[in-house]
Formats: C-alpha cells, sequence, structure tokens
C-alpha cells in the first residue's frame, strides 16, 4: 500500500481501516499450506475478519470449516453459506438460545464446546436429537475456561448420557502470547490434549477431533497429537504478531488509515483513537499501536478520537494534513469496531466489504 493515495475520490475520509488483499491472499494462502504440509485440517477462526466473503476464501483454500466465538456469528456465517461451523465458546444454554442453536443445526454441521458435566447437561437438553456435537474444552495453561484434561472424560460422558454426540476435545493456548512463550505453550497444549484425549478413550470415546492452535502457536502445533489448528489474527497478522516475532511488517495486511491532525515537539496527533483501533495493551507490548514506514515509532497514548504517536530522533515528523498507516495491536477488536474494511490491490482500490458480523456477540 506504499504508493497507493488514500486521498483519491474513491476513498472515504479517514480514519477508516484498510485491507491489502494481495497481502491478505498471501497470509491465507501461506496458513493453508503449513496446515497441509503438516497434516493438520484447518478450521480458521473468523471472529478476526466476520467478513463471508474472507471466509469463502478461506474455505476455497482447503479449510474443513470455520470457528466462530458467538451463535450471532454463526448466524452470519451459515446465512452466507457456510455449512460447518464449530462455536469454540463454552455455551450456557438458555430456551432462546436454544431456539437458534436448533435453526442453525437444521442448516449448517455444528459443534459447540462444554467444558463442564452441567453445560453438557444443559446443551443435551435443550437439544437432543438436534444433530449438535459437543467437543469438550480443557485448560492448557491459558486458565480461563476448560476443564482439566483428565477430567475430559467425565464431561464427554455426560454429553452422550443427555443425547449429544462428541466430536473430541479442544484448547485455546492463549498464554502463548507474549515474548518466548510460544513454544512452552504449544509443549502444553500438546500435552494436555494427549491427556484429554486419553481420558475419553477411558471413558469409552473416541477423541476423533483433537483441535487447537493460536496464530502464534500455529507453527509449533505437535501434529502428533493434534487433527486440527485453529487461528485467526493470521489473516490480517497485526502489532502484537510482529512483537512476538509471528510474523514480519510485510505481513501486515490491515492498517488504520489515519490524518495527522496535530503535532508537538516529537509527537504527532491522528485521528484514529481506541474508536478504531481498539484499546488492547498487553504489559509486554511496547505501545498501542505501531505506524507502517515508521518501526520505532510508537503509540503511547489512546483515547477515544486521538492517538498519539511518539516520533523517535532522526525519522521526519509528518506533518498535518499527512496520512499515516496506524497497525493496531490487536486487529479483533480493531475489526469489531468498523461497518465495513476498505480494500486497495497494488496500490489501486479494489472496493469494500462489509464487516457483517460486527456486533454480534451473543
Amino acid at each position: 500500500m506504499d504508493e497507493t493515495n488514500f486521498n483519491a475520490p474513491a476513498f472515504p475520509s479517514t480514519p477508516f481501516l484498510c485491507v491489502d488483499t494481495a497481502i491478505m491472499d498471501r497470509n491465507l494462502a501461506a496458513m493453508a499450506k503449513r496446515a497441509a504440509t503438516a497434516g493438520l485440517s484447518l478450521r480458521p477462526h473468523a471472529k478476526t475478519h466476520k467478513v463471508p466473503e474472507i471466509a469463502r476464501r478461506q474455505l476455497e483454500l482447503g479449510a474443513v470449516g470455520l470457528t466462530v466465538a458467538t451463535l450471532g456469528e454463526a448466524e452470519v456465517f451459515a446465512d452466507a453459506g457456510c455449512t460447518d461451523l464449530f462455536l469454540a465458546y463454552p455455551l450456557w444454554v438458555t430456551a432462546a438460545r436454544a431456539a437458534r442453536i436448533q435453526s442453525l443445526a437444521s442448516r449448517a454441521a455444528l459443534r459447540i464446546g462444554i467444558d463442564s458435566v452441567e453445560a453438557a447437561r444443559e446443551l443435551g437438553q435443550a437439544v437432543a436429537d438436534g444433530g449438535v456435537e459437543a467437543v469438550v474444552e480443557v485448560d492448557s495453561g491459558h486458565h480461563r475456561s476448560g476443564c482439566r484434561p483428565e477430567e475430559a472424560g467425565a464431561v464427554a460422558r455426560a454429553a452422550l448420557d443427555n443425547g449429544l454426540s462428541v466430536a473430541g476435545v479442544f484448547t485455546f493456548p492463549g498464554h502463548g502470547y507474549g515474548p518466548g512463550k510460544r513454544r512452552p505453550a504449544a509443549e502444553e497444549e500438546a500435552a494436555a490434549l494427549a491427556a484429554a484425549a486419553a481420558s475419553l478413550v477411558d471413558a469409552g470415546i473416541a477423541a476423533g477431533t483433537v483441535s487447537g492452535g493460536s496464530t502464534p502457536t500455529a507453527a509449533e502445533a505437535d501434529a502428533g497429537v493434534l487433527t486440527e489448528i485453529r487461528p485467526g489474527v493470521y489473516v490480517f497478522n497485526d502489532a502484537q504478531q510482529v512483537e512476538l516475532g509471528t510474523c514480519g511488517w510485510d505481513d501486515v495486511a490491515l492498517s488504520a488509515v489515519t490524518t495527522v491532525v496535530s503535532s508537538a515537539g516529537r509527537h504527532v496527533i491522528l485521528d484514529a483513537g481506541s474508536k478504531v483501533l481498539g484499546a488492547d495493551q498487553p504489559a509486554w507490548a511496547t505501545g498501542g499501536g505501531r505506524i507502517l514506514g515508521m518501526p520505532e515509532a510508537r503509540i503511547t497514548a489512546l483515547s477515544e478520537h486521538h492517538a498519539t504517536v511518539a516520533i523517535p530522533d532522526g525519522v521526519p515528523l509528518p506533518r498535518r494534513g499527512d496520512i499515516l498507516r496506524a497497525v493496531p495491536n490487536h486487529v479483533c477488536a480493531a475489526v469489531n469496531l468498523a461497518d465495513e474494511l476498505v480494500l486497495v490491490r497494488d496500490g489501486v482500490p479494489a472496493g469494500t466489504w462489509a464487516v457483517a458480523a460486527r456486533g454480534r456477540n451473543s
């Protein structure tokens, strides 16, 4: 996008999220090849992009289906013709949710995460004989949701006893987000999933699917244990992935196109604040986002409509009215703030995609 004229009439006023589709397509192809070479199924997490057009590209490249985080996301992608969905979340089923699940299961193969005997019972009683498969979530070290690996068999048995079929086990190695943590997290992922699969076997249940893998840990996924990976961020990448070493700047496909509106000393103010970039900033990150083409610059503060950028000595100071491209720390959060993604390819405007699943959080 270096030569793109963002002042051209084809582009909206700043700030807006822009996707370089050539870089995105390269990212999609690289992950598809990585999974195929390792003998792993690829089920990308669509919560990153929330865009049916991107989902279709992922499926065309060999993805076995999509991962989603919410029923709302699942509904959007089912409506768009995606017929194999895994809701990788320990959903607690109410009567209203049960009706939505049954509707989804009538038009797509549907898997739903469970991590307790109680959740298995509730899901089974709500959608018995509804064609839903359960997948048992285990904690592999992230310490969020998920049962202990040795408890997976009991949870799976409860699912079967309540009329559900069981597809296997899954985990999210989210503790791989941190410098030097990718490989240890992948090793813990493999150990936890192996123990969980063994627990299912001990309970007389086959663990056909053994699913894990985030974008940081995908390259470290143990194909001797896992059968499937579910990365999401790789489609666009972001400042976190660059800092973790998962990708380089040339692999970043999405940025916020933003205008310098003010300056003071070596700091400039952009018109893309937290309502465009999101506010995620893990403790290990070196800023609130980064600037393409200025690798040493840092976003040092974010308010709703302002981003403060520190420009290091020796780097030409942007002027008021200049357009910069800010890379969010966490691209999933940024995309969920946008109505549409503006596309470029080879520096030329290439249309827009609606963020169709934006705000579908329930």
